[in-house]
């Protein structure tokens, strides 16, 4: 093995190679997300270089004291097979600590997630294409609003589909260019939220959170008013939540990807039930 082989914390420039990388895999990367992410812990980011040349990525962000999710696990064509992957993998995860870890592996990774420590919950299923045209359904009380600030509701919301509290990411994310993100308000109480963004390829809508399914759809349906017309849009749902699976099928989109959702630790408790759509298969 080459002894050049050196690992370290990723600058920016850095972390936007990542990205590219990810978009070459096929993983369609939002147009802002490396903003979003490396705000929440910009320490979670590694990189391995041989000489000068960057051949490997990995993220392990801390959320809090108590969970980290991992993701952009890659290493360069050229350089796979030699054990460089493994070594920044190890490196990475040792920034976690004691922390439970998600991730979304990949099919052909799942095996060697396992040999890590890290066992399957369910898995993520990436719906795709132009969607059919939608009304939202008549909810009785239901009033459909533009969010922009991260409000206490919405972030207690959160908290019950997510196993940390995201404040930090929230901040970012409602303000990046391109994002739009709706909410939905039944006689005064948040019963569902969602975000569209653009990305490489398309629109992806994460998280989409509700209560029910049509709640799903009505803020489905506000947030694509906000893209052109004939847009493709993304939706990664998880599959064990079958009337997300049935939200996706209703829009006409096709399965194009999956991903195992996975925790090394104690699998945390959330409501999958209202989760109709994941935020990010890199950050969770």
């Amino acid at each position: 093995m080459d002894q050049s082989y050196n690992m370290r914390v990723m600058a920016a420039q850095d972390r936007r190679t990542m990205v590219d990388w990810a978009a070459v895999e096929g993983w369609n990367p939002g147009l802002q997300d490396i903003a979003c992410f490396a705000g929440v812990d910009p320490q979670g980011f590694w990189g391995g270089w041989i000489g000068d040349e960057m051949v490997s990525s990995i993220s392990v962000v801390n959320y809090d004291p108590g969970f980290a999710f991992l993701g952009f696990y890659i290493v360069t064509q050229e350089w796979r097979g030699q054990g460089y992957g493994l070594q920044l993998w190890n490196r990475a995860l040792d920034h976690a600590g004691n922390r439970v870890v998600g991730l979304d592996g990949v099919v052909d990774q799942q095996e060697n997630y396992r040999h890590s420590g890290f066992e399957l919950a369910y898995r993520n299923i990436r719906f795709g294409g132009v969607p059919r045209q939608i009304q939202a359904n008549a909810v009785v009380g239901l009033e459909l609003c533009n969010v922009n600030v991260p409000e206490g509701v919405l972030l207690d919301m959160d908290r019950q589909v997510f196993p940390a509290e995201r404040d930090t990411f929230w901040q970012g994310w409602l303000r990046a260019a391109g994002h739009a993100t709706v909410q939905a308000l039944q006689d005064g109480a948040l019963v569902g939220f969602g975000t569209i963004r653009p990305c490489r390829a398309g629109y992806k809508v994460g998280p989409l959170v509700a209560q029910s399914r049509a709640v799903a759809n009505a803020v489905l349906a506000r947030m694509l008013e906000s893209v052109p017309a004939g847009a493709e849009i993304f939706l990664d749902v998880p599959e064990p939540n079958s009337e997300a699976v049935a939200l996706a099928q209703s829009l006409g989109l096709e399965p194009v990807f999956e991903a195992a959702r996975m925790y090394r630790g104690t699998a945390p408790n959330i409501d999958v039930a209202k989760v109709f759509g994941v935020t990010s298969f890199e950050l969770g």
